[in-house]
C-alpha cells in the first residue's frame, strides 16, 4: 500500500524536483514534524524509517530544501540550525531554554506595534523575526535562592 504523499513532497513536485526514495522519507519527517528538529534529529527519525539514509544526505536535502524555500532554517541560540516547513502564515516563537521547546506564537499587538516603531523611525516594515528566550518561571525562582 503506497504511503500519502507527504504536503513538503507535493511542493517539491510544484517545483519539478527528482525525488529520490530518501527524499520522499526525509519530506515525510519533515511535514510530520511538530517541533523544530535539527539535522540530527532528522536523521534519527528518517533513519528509522530507511537505515541506508547517512546524515550527509540528510544536510544535503535540508540544504536543497532551504534553497529552494521549501524548509526555514532557524539559528535559536543553542548552537544548531533548526528547520520548519516554511509557514504559510507569519508567526514568531518563544524558545525554552533549559529544554529546548519551541512554541510558534503570534500576537496582534506585538505585530502592530512592531509597525508604528518602525513609521516612527521613517521606514515602512517589510519583515521581521520575533524569538524569545525564556526560563520556566520556576527555575527562574531556584536561580534567585
Amino acid at each position: 500500500m503506497a504511503e500519502a504523499v507527504s504536503h513538503i513532497e507535493q511542493i517539491c513536485a510544484e517545483k519539478g524536483m527528482k525525488m529520490t526514495e530518501q527524499r520522499r522519507i526525509i519530506a515525510r519527517v519533515l511535514s510530520d514534524a511538530h517541533d523544530h528538529p535539527d539535522v540530527e534529529e532528522v536523521h534519527r527519525r528518517s533513519a528509522a524509517e530507511d537505515s541506508r539514509i547517512s546524515i550527509a544526505t540528510v544536510y544535503r536535502t535540508m540544504r536543497l530544501f532551504e534553497d529552494a524555500g521549501i524548509v526555514k532554517r532557524h539559528e535559536f541560540g543553542d548552537g544548531r540550525a533548526r528547520y520548519e516547513e516554511t509557514p504559510s502564515t507569519h508567526h514568531d516563537h518563544l524558545i525554552d531554554m533549559r529544554s529546548g521547546k519551541v512554541t510558534e506564537f503570534r500576537n496582534d499587538d506585538i505585530e502592530r506595534l512592531q509597525h508604528e516603531i518602525a513609521l516612527a523611525h521613517g521606514y515602512k516594515l517589510v519583515g521581521h523575526r520575533l524569538e524569545l528566550f525564556v526560563v520556566p518561571i520556576d527555575s527562574e525562582k531556584e536561580t534567585e535562592r
